[in-house]
Order: structure tokens, then sequence, then C-alpha cells
């Protein structure tokens, strides 16, 4: 199993993402993201991995990767669909350089899942934006 890092552009935090994608859900009834390039790793992505998405300069939460097949942009040129598991997990934030387009990122190097049940505690509870700040200063 391996993982996919990716930058996610235009979002200032994680409710902008979960924004986008629910329009994306009513819309095609399904949650995917499309990228240029087609992963040779792709039977190990569909084996449990997951694809981390990078927000603000941190790796902040993550979504399990369905599969992963051939599509089109809108303007009819070739790209990867990959298919998504709707609810976002957040993960212990991690910051992240930029970089263009995607990079694989190995199971054992993965951040780890906050836990999701339960009143928020710690980093968890604190509001995304106060935590990028926090991570930008090395405090996180």
């Amino acid at each position: 199993m391996v993982h996919l890092m990716k930058l996610c552009v235009g979002a200032h935090d994680v409710a902008d993402l979960a924004g986008w994608q629910a329009e994306r859900l009513a819309e095609h009834g399904a949650v995917f993201h499309l990228t240029r390039n087609f992963p040779r790793r792709a039977e190990e992505l569909c084996d449990g991995g997951s694809l981390y998405w990078v927000i603000g300069g941190a790796m902040v939460v993550r979504q399990v990767i369905l599969g992963i097949d051939h599509g089109q942009y809108e303007d009819g040129s070739a790209c990867a669909r990959i298919q998504l598991d709707p609810p976002l997990v957040a993960v212990a934030g991690r910051p992240v350089r930029a970089f263009q387009g995607w990079r694989y990122l190995a199971a054992e190097a993965a951040p780890p899942d906050l836990a999701p049940a339960g009143p928020a505690r710690g980093e968890e509870a604190l509001p995304e934006p106060l935590r990028r700040t926090l991570r930008e200063l090395a405090l996180l």
C-alpha cells in the first residue's frame, strides 16, 4: 500500500475542500479528483491507500482512494480520475513545502489520524487557521 500527497490549490482551509466536494457529490453523485498524469502505482494506491491533502502549507486531511481510472477534462484532454471516499479524515498536521502535481507517500511516513470520537482535545480542538499559524512557527 502507498498513498498520494497533493496540494489542494485554492483552498484556504478544510471547509473549502469540503464545500467543493459536497458540490461535486451533489452534481455527479461521487467525489473524485482529476489530475493530468496517471499514477504508475495505481494498484498499490487502490489497495487501502489515501489521498493526503496539503492545505495552507500542511498535510491536514486525507480521503481513502476507492479507484483510479482514465477520465477527461472538460476540454476533452485525457487525465486520471481518482475516486475518493467522501469522508474527510483529519490527520496530525505536518508542514509540507509547495510542489507541483502529486507525490507518493509511503505508508510508514503518513501522519496518524486524529481521534474522531468524543470532544476535541489538544491540537484538534484548535481552529485550523490557528493550527496552521502554530505549525508555521514550529510550535506544533
